[in-house]
């Protein structure tokens, strides 16, 4: 378990001030550096305070509490005055600075178990520990260490041995961002935090000394994070993704993952948040201080970057999503219309008399050319994350345990939704179903919806598809209840949760990412749900966010499917390396940060397409060269982009207008077909040229507990507000800042 405070104090000579500056004069201000002062776990934080001018280091006294704590500390390496303590409590503790003759400093930090929760509320039940020594129920764990170092004869990595070492010869060698030449040899910290692994792998010197205030040198205070694929859910620890990138760890960065940020083991925004929060606020105090942080990361991994960027800024300041997805939320909608659009296609006794549909107009309707396409999504996805009733259950929960709407309605629902309840909330009383009724509960909420969705529009006016056709599969979609059994009647989104879907980041809507730079690496869609259209999906969102065209956002579209280039992921690391680094370097004090990173882009930040049928290359002036899906491009869509919705495809529920028949001209309907689609659009249909219902932007930090241990929940949210005053600073250079306000 970590249980220490490091606190260091900043000594201001002069004109130069050596460490943190900002000390007013007679005033002692502590700042907390690795994390925001009310997110701390573990118990331990690393602090700066900045002295007045003419202060003695060696008249400060330190406190935490009541403890004097003055004895811990001493004038380090890099000019601070700091100091490591132990013993932070759970909950508020105080921390002071004095000297004699000048106003004292006072910081509070809250601090929360290393086991979590942080900001996630009460945490799922049961969870089963999987690690080989646990201490308690929460999966705590000593860290452990270990070593590979890169043959210098095969360029490959081996295991290293600290206490039996290859010979000198034998290690390749490795020259850092900042010039340090050193062996090139890894080491690997393997612990646990918030119930699941961490992992953190750094270019090391074995038998040399680390400490926060004094790394090693050829550590370059830079850090990316990888991320796992898919999207699921588990009730037990997993593994961290891995951290070996042979691209950063030579130059210096550190490479850190962590379990939970595995969408494929969690897909649940808050969680896959708050273990970064925590791990990087470890990192920090062990390592040292950041200058900026890389995500990368394919499928699932893409996914965690976007939201997560999205919903908590400064964890990232550039991410590189490749094969992207926009987030889980607005994808499970187009999961639940493909999981409707099967159930009608593939059962022909439901359609009508003279129906019979073709692949090609059963793409006019889905908005792809390979059924494949909806029934890998579906099947993977639909019953991985929205059963709940699947046998088996999802990882940590036995049969017993398991929900079952006649035997067990309490159980465990192993569902996206129910694993995110503290977000969503339960649904209210009036839409409880009779499983619902026997517990005095409800289930977490739905946000989704397909209420007045015209399903095969644009093939309807295109020609592609009859009337019959359009009104046969309208009238018979239908929806699902609450344990997806089919009904006639379509999705209704669930209120309070289709509001929180956005306010969460669940649905991301790019409205707090300006201040992120992102390159989108991006192939061929292969007809296995990894569809192009989501990186123009982001796109524009960031347009709508942005109210221009995003300049924050590159997309290089290669030819390789899904990943674009199998150089693309190394290439960005170091394209997007130098394009912080720019902004870093920026001195103009004058534009916001925003504006720099449109502003420094390198040359390579820019997009590349390459020669993919449908897409193409265009110069827009004051912008440069843009790839685009041209307009008339729709065939790698989306059923909701068919019926009318933008690409943006961030609609949860739309607004409605009434079903009017000169809407379709030149269509014309029989009477018979117009009573029908009358019956099936009863309160109306899309208005897709409207905001959706409860549509807005992402609340940054929003935390869904209301104490530091967790026990109580606040459904859907309430925002942390900006960092308190003084904290958070170690997490990136000050030209990234603009996070903490």
């Amino acid at each position: 378990m970590r249980m220490r405070l490091l606190v260091g104090v900043a000594v201001a000579t002069g004109a130069l001030t050596i460490g943190v500056a900002g000390a007013q004069a007679g005033t002692l201000v502590i700042h907390v550096l690795s994390d925001r002062a009310d997110a701390v776990s573990g118990g331990d934080a690393l602090v700066s305070v900045a002295l007045p001018k003419g202060v003695n280091p060696a008249s400060v006294k330190m406190t935490l509490g009541s403890s004097n704590v003055t004895s811990e500390f001493a004038l380090r390496p890099n000019g601070s005055y700091e100091g490591l303590l132990t013993g932070l409590q759970v909950g508020r503790n105080t921390v002071t600075a004095e000297a004699k003759g000048q106003t004292s400093g006072h910081a509070t930090i809250t601090n929360h178990a290393i086991g979590g929760p942080v900001i996630s509320g009460p945490q799922v039940l049961p969870w089963v520990c999987r690690n080989s020594h646990p201490t308690d129920a929460k999966c705590d764990e000593a860290p452990t260490y270990s070593y590979e170092y890169k043959n210098a004869v095969t360029g490959s990595l081996e295991p290293y041995n600290p206490e039996s070492p290859p010979s000198a010869s034998a290690i390749a060698s490795t020259t850092t961002d900042n010039g340090t030449t050193v062996p090139y040899i890894i080491r690997i910290e393997r612990g646990y935090e918030d119930r699941d692994q961490y992992q953190i792998a750094v270019l090391f010197q074995p038998g040399k000394p680390w400490e926060p205030w004094a790394p090693q040198p050829q550590f370059d205070h830079k850090l990316l994070i990888t991320h796992g694929a898919s999207c699921g859910i588990e009730h037990e620890s997993g593994s961290a993704p891995s951290v070996i990138d042979e691209t950063a760890l030579p130059k210096g960065f550190a490479v850190m993952s962590t379990a939970l940020d595995n969408a494929g083991h969690n897909c649940n925004i808050v969680t896959e948040a708050e273990s970064l929060i925590m791990a990087k606020e470890h990192l920090i105090e062990e390592y040292g201080t950041l200058r900026h942080t890389i995500g990368t990361g394919c499928s699932g991994g893409s996914l965690v970057q976007q939201q997560v960027a999205n919903a908590y800024p400064g964890i990232y300041q550039g991410i590189l999503p490749q094969c992207s997805f926009q987030d889980a939320w607005s994808n499970g909608q187009e999961i639940s219309d493909y999981h409707l659009t099967r159930a009608y296609f593939e059962h022909p006794e439901k359609w009508g008399p003279g129906i019979a549909w073709t692949y090609n107009q059963i793409a006019a309707v889905e908005g792809h050319p390979n059924y494949g396409n909806a029934i890998i999504f579906d099947t993977v996805y639909w019953e991985s994350l929205a059963n709940p009733a699947k046998r088996p259950p999802c990882p940590g929960v036995t049969e017993a345990e398991a929900y079952d709407p006649e035997t067990n309605p309490g159980g465990v629902r192993c569902t996206l939704a129910d694993y995110m309840i503290n977000v969503f909330g339960p649904r209210p009383e009036s839409l409880w179903e009779e499983p619902e009724k026997k517990i005095g509960h409800g289930f977490a909420g739905l946000p989704i919806d397909n209420v007045g969705v015209q399903y095969g529009l644009r093939g309807l006016m295109e020609g592609i598809i009859t009337p019959a056709e359009f009104v046969d599969i309208n009238s018979k979609l239908g929806g699902a209840t609450i344990d997806l059994k089919p009904q006639t009647q379509r999705f209704a989104a669930n209120e309070p949760a289709l509001a929180r879907s956005y306010a969460s980041g669940a649905v991301n809507e790019a409205n707090n990412l300006k201040n992120v730079a992102i390159i989108d690496l991006r192939g061929p869609d292969p007809g296995a749900f990894h569809d192009a259209y989501r990186t123009w999906s982001m796109r524009l969102r960031l347009e709508h966010a942005e109210g221009h065209f995003p300049y924050n956002h590159v997309i290089w579209f290669g030819e390789a499917p899904l990943i674009g280039s199998s150089t693309y992921q190394s290439e960005a690391v170091v394209t997007m390396d130098k394009w912080l680094s720019n902004v870093e370097a920026d001195p103009r004090s004058a534009v916001s940060l925003q504006e720099k990173i449109a502003q420094d882009r390198p040359p390579e930040a820019h997009d590349r397409c390459s020669n993919i049928e449908g897409f193409e290359m265009v110069n827009v002036p004051g912008v440069g060269p843009v790839c685009e899906a041209p307009p008339a491009q729709t065939r790698f869509s989306t059923p909701r982009v068919i019926s009318g919705e933008e690409i943006s495809t961030d609609k949860q529920k739309c607004q409605l207008r009434p079903l009017e028949a000169g809407d379709y001209y030149p269509i014309t309907f029989t009477p018979e077909q117009w009573a029908a689609l009358q019956k099936a659009f009863p309160t109306g249909v899309c208005d897709f040229s409207k905001l959706g219902v409860s549509q807005k932007g992402t609340v940054p930090w929003q935390t869904y507990q209301s104490d530091p241990v967790g026990a109580s929940v606040i459904y859907g949210g309430k925002p942390m507000g900006p960092a308190p005053n003084n904290t958070g600073e170690g997490w990136t250079s000050p030209e990234f800042s603009e996070w903490l306000r």
